[in-house]
């Protein structure tokens, strides 16, 4: 079985970080890799429409993820 990365969609920096903490502390034993990148939608000229996101590279249940970026309000969408 190889990796997937995921992608855990947020409104916010600060929600993007706690979640990429949370990721480690829960999937980190299970070799779960996370990096917090901002993107911004295509078109949109205000910052504010920036969207973060949490990258994740592991052999994760994909529920597992989603459950937790539905915690934060955000979502989860596979890459």
């Amino acid at each position: 079985m190889t990796d997937r990365r995921y992608l855990l969609v947020f409104s916010d920096r600060e929600t993007a970080e706690s979640v990429a903490e949370e990721v480690a502390d829960r999937f980190g034993s299970l070799g779960a890799d996370q990096r917090v990148i901002r993107e911004t939608l295509a078109g949109e000229d205000d910052d504010e429409d920036a969207q973060w996101l949490v990258s994740v590279s592991a052999r994760l249940d994909r529920s597992a993820l989603a459950d937790l970026a539905d915690d934060y309000e955000g979502w989860l969408e596979t890459d």
